[in-house]
């Protein structure tokens, strides 16, 4: 099995504002985005974040999606929408010191995260006749995928960058999963 992982576009963000389960527009010129994106519509399942920022990617490309809440982005809870240099220190500096543990008011931390991800991603590589899957998503979602997959400490998961509109391909083959491309 193959399973193509792709990142929305790029977002509207000028004010540097924190989001995860929030809302966020992708850039106002989104189709020339999605035009230097390469998708053929070969898969027997195509899965996407029910953010919109992922939707729209599926929308253009007419695909025959279903929606997974499981790979939402992070929920920063409380500190959606704000300005990250209006986050008060005491607040966000636990949360710099131990982003795994540390939860956001009304949010979660990323073990919570890492926890719903993990259900989805099992469930998908045990799914029988799949040969080829699409999912559409986000940066922290394809980064803990690629932890699982290889096994790097949790806490190294920021040393994967995965850039906006770009696909990373598992191969799933014989019960050994391996990183086919990174960021094509």
């Amino acid at each position: 099995m193959e399973i193509h992982l792709i990142r929305h576009t790029a977002v509207e963000n000028p004010d540097n504002l924190c989001y995860g389960f929030a809302e966020m527009p992708l850039r106002k010129n989104n189709h020339e985005d999605f035009k230097s994106i390469s998708i053929d519509k070969d898969f027997d399942l195509i899965i996407s974040s029910p953010s919109q920022r992922c939707q729209l990617l599926a929308k253009y490309f007419q695909l025959n999606y279903k929606t997974d809440e499981r790979v939402r982005e992070m929920n920063f809870g409380d500190w959606e929408l704000k300005k990250w240099s209006d986050i008060p220190e005491e607040e966000i500096n636990p949360w710099y010191q131990d982003f795994i543990n540390v939860k956001t008011k009304n949010g979660e931390n990323l073990l919570e995260m890492q926890t719903r991800v993990a259900a989805s991603w099992n469930e998908l590589i045990t799914a029988e006749n799949m040969r080829k899957v699409l999912m559409i998503t986000h940066a922290g979602v394809i980064r803990l995928i690629l932890q699982s997959v290889l096994q790097f400490p949790l806490e190294n998961m920021f040393s994967i960058q995965i850039g906006y509109g770009k696909k990373t391909v598992i191969e799933i083959k014989n019960d050994l999963v391996s990183v086919k491309n990174l960021n094509i």
